[in-house]
C-alpha cells in the first residue's frame, strides 16, 4: 500500500522563501526558515566554507555522523573531515585509505569512539579510531560466504548493539552480509529484485533504536517504482515494509522516535513513530538541478537541495545535510523552538 503523507504545504513555503532570499547573485545568503511544526530548521549559510566562502572538501558522496564531543564527521571522495559545531575544520582522515567512504556510522567502545565507513570503490568496509584515524578493523568481500560474486560495492554499514556488523552491497549483489566485531564472516540475506524481500539498491542502513529489540531500517533506493524503506530483524528475517513512494532514499539517521530520510530528489523527509512523515526539507522542484552531482557551487541556492544523501542529527535536534555534489556540500540546519 502505498503511504506517502507529505508535509507539502509547509514544505512548499519553505522552498519559496529560499528561491526568494537565493535570487539576488552577489548578495551574502541569508538563513531559510523549513519544514513545520516541531520540525521546523532554518539554515545557518556558510557552515562549513573557508574564510573565502568556498568549500574545502572536495566532491561528496558521503555520509554524516557526530561524535560525543559534539564534533561532526563527513565523508568526502577524498576523506574525511571532521568540523566544529561552528563550521571550521578540526581534523581530517585524507589519503587512499579513506577515500570513497560512501556511508559512515560512529560507536562507543568504552572511553573510544570509532567510525564504521562502507568504501563502495574500494569494495570493503574498515573500523577507525574517531580521533587517531587508526584503521583498526577491514571487512573485504567474504569469500566464506560461498557466493561468487563479480563486484562488491558496498553503500551502507550499521552496528548491532552486540557489536555485529551489518555491511550492504548496494551497488552490487544487493546482499547484506553480517559480520561479528572480530570482522568473521556470520551470514549474508537479501538478493537483487524488485519483490517484497527483494532490493533494488540497497543503498542505505541504520540500527531502528524507535523499537525494542532494535532492528534494521534499510533504504531501497530503487525499488520499482519508487523507493521505500524496510524493517528486518538482526538475524536477517524479513518484518515489513514500512514506506513507499520516497522516491530515492539514500540513507537514515534516528533520533529518539524520529527518523530523518534523505531522498536523491533533492528534498530530505521526516517520519515519526508510526512512519508518518511529518515534514519535508530542501524540496527541489527544478528537475534540472535535482538528482544532480554536476551543480557547481556557484549555483547552490540556499534552503534548496540538490542531491541530498546523507543526514545526521546533534544532541539539540539540528540536522547536518550532505548533498552528492561535485563542489562537496554540508549544510547545518537548526532546529527552531
Amino acid at each position: 500500500m502505498l503511504r506517502r503523507r507529505f508535509a507539502v504545504v509547509c514544505s512548499m513555503l519553505g522552498v519559496v522563501l529560499g528561491m526568494a532570499l537565493s535570487a539576488h547573485a552577489g548578495e551574502p545568503a541569508k538563513p531559510v526558515r523549513m519544514g513545520c511544526g516541531i520540525m521546523t530548521f532554518e539554515t545557518v549559510p556558510g557552515w562549513g566554507l573557508d574564510e573565502n566562502g568556498k568549500s574545502q572538501i572536495g566532491s561528496t558522496h558521503g555520509g554524516v555522523v557526530i561524535d560525543k564531543s559534539g564534533s561532526i564527521y563527513t565523508s568526502a571522495n577524498i576523506g574525511v573531515f571532521v568540523f566544529s559545531p561552528e563550521g571550521k575544520i578540526v581534523r581530517k582522515f585524507v589519503g587512499p585509505e579513506y577515500s570513497s567512504i560512501h556511508d559512515l556510522k560512529i560507536a562507543s567502545e568504552g572511553d573510544d569512539e570509532f567510525i564504521y565507513g562502507a568504501r563502495n570503490a574500494a569494495g570493503e568496509g574498515i573500523k577507525f579510531h574517531a580521533v587517531t584515524g587508526d584503521i583498526v578493523l577491514k571487512l573485504p568481500f567474504p569469500k566464506e560466504s560461498g557466493l561468487d560474486l563479480k563486484k562488491f560495492a558496498p553503500t551502507a554499514i550499521t552496528i548491532a548493539p552486540n557489536g555485529d556488523i551489518f555491511l550492504s552491497d548496494g551497488y552490487a549483489s544487493d546482499h547484506i552480509f553480517k559480520f561479528d566485531k572480530t570482522g568473521k564472516y556470520l551470514s549474508h540475506f537479501g538478493k537483487k529484485g524488485n519483490g517484497l524481500k527483494e532490493f533494488n539498491t540497497a543503498h542505505g542502513m541504520v540500527l531502528d533504536t524507535r523499537y525494542d529489540p532494535p532492528r534494521l531500517l534499510i533504504c531501497d533506493r530503487n525499488h520499482g517504482p519508487k523507493g521505500r524503506l524496510l524493517h528486518y530483524d538482526l538475524d536477517g528475517n524479513f518484518i515489513d515494509e514500512v514506506v513507499t513512494g520516497l522516491g530515492m532514499p539514500t540513507s537514515a539517521a534516528v533520533q529518539g522516535d524520529y527518523v530523518s530520510v534523505p531522498d536523491l530528489h533533492g528534498r530530505l523527509v521526516i517520519l515519526d513513530k508510526s512512519n508518518t512523515i511529518i515534514a519535508v526539507l530542501g524540496h527541489n522542484a527544478d528537475p534540472t538541478t535535482r538528482v544532480n552531482f554536476n551543480v557547481p557551487q556557484d549555483k547552490w541556492k540556499e534552503g534548496v537541495f540538490s542531491g541530498t544523501h546523507g543526514s545526521y542529527w546533534d544532541k539539540d535536534g539540528n540536522l547536518y545535510v550532505q548533498d552528492w555534489n561535485v563542489s562537496g556540500r554540508i549544510m547545518k540546519l537548526v532546529r527552531v523552538k
